[in-house]
C-alpha cells in the first residue's frame, strides 16, 4: 500500500500472543516500504503481556532498523473506571500511547458509559490514538467519540485486523462507516493500522484502505500517508 508510510499499531512476542521479534517486524516493515514502525505492546490486563518494567529500557533499542524509524508505544487498556491500565510513570517513557477497550479486562457498561470511559482515557497527554473502536460488544456513541477526538487531538483507528476477523466483532463494518461519517463531518483525522501480531501482517492495510475509499473519505484526514504530519500529530 504505497500511500501508507507508517504502521504504528503492531505487537511482538513480548505481548504474549504475537509471534515476531522487533527486528523481524522491522524487516517486514522495510519489505513493505514503510518509513516508520510503531511497536505497541499490550499493557497489563492482557494475559501474558509484558511487565511494566519492560518500558524502562526502551532506549537500548536502535531508533533505525533496516532503514525504518522505530517508535515506542503501548496499547493501553481502558478500564471500567475510565482509567488506563498502565501507570503514568511508564506512560511517560513512551513516544505515544494507544487507548483501547479489550473485553479481557473490560465489562460492557452500555453505550454512554463506555464512551465516557474511553474519552476520559483520551485526555491523557500521551494518548494520541484509539484502537479498533468498532465492536458492539462494547458499543460506543460515535458522534460524541469523534467530537471528543477532535477536542483532545486523538486520531481514531481503522484497524485492518478487525476487518479480517469482522465476524467476531459485532457490527464492525457499519460502526466504521458511522465513525467515518462523523470524522468527515468534523474533519477529525484517522489512522490506518495493521494491528499485526506476526511479521506477515506488518503493513497490511488493504481492507481498511478499501473501506475508506468506498466511503470517499478524504485522504488528507489519514495521518499515516505523510510522516511529517504523523510526527507533528504525535508531538503536539
Amino acid at each position: 500500500m504505497e500511500k501508507i508510510k507508517a504502521d504504528i499499531h503492531t505487537h511482538t512476542i513480548a505481548s504474549g500472543h504475537a509471534y515476531g521479534t522487533i527486528r523481524e517486524m522491522a524487516r517486514a516493515a522495510a519489505d513493505q516500504n514503510l518509513q516508520l514502525l510503531g511497536i505497541s505492546e499490550h499493557a497489563p490486563g492482557i494475559p501474558g503481556t509484558v511487565d511494566p518494567f519492560y518500558y524502562r529500557n526502551l532506549e537500548v533499542i536502535p531508533r533505525d532498523l533496516f532503514g525504518v524509524h522505530i517508535l515506542h508505544g503501548c496499547e493501553i487498556n481502558v478500564l471500567n473506571d475510565g482509567k488506563l491500565s498502565l501507570e503514568q510513570e511508564y506512560i511517560d517513557m513512551l513516544d505515544y500511547a494507544i487507548a483501547g477497550i479489550h473485553r479481557q479486562c473490560y465489562e460492557d457498561q452500555g453505550r454512554e458509559k463506555n464512551t465516557e470511559n474511553l474519552i476520559k482515557c483520551m485526555r491523557n497527554e500521551k494518548v494520541h490514538f484509539v484502537s479498533h473502536p468498532d465492536d458492539d460488544h462494547t458499543p460506543l456513541d460515535y458522534e460524541k467519540l469523534v467530537q471528543a477526538a477532535g477536542e483532545t487531538k486523538v486520531a481514531l483507528e481503522v484497524n485492518n485486523s478487525s476487518l479480517i476477523k469482522k465476524d467476531r466483532r459485532l457490527n464492525c463494518i457499519e460502526n466504521y462507516k458511522t465513525m467515518l461519517y462523523y470524522c468527515s463531518l468534523f474533519s477529525v483525522p484517522v489512522i490506518i493500522s495493521s494491528d499485526a501480531h506476526d511479521p506477515s501482517g506488518v503493513g497490511v492495510f488493504n481492507l481498511a484502505w478499501n473501506l475508506l475509499k468506498a466511503q470517499n473519505f478524504n485522504e488528507d484526514l489519514i495521518l499515516n500517508t505523510d510522516i511529517g504530519r504523523l510526527m507533528d500529530f504525535i508531538h503536539t
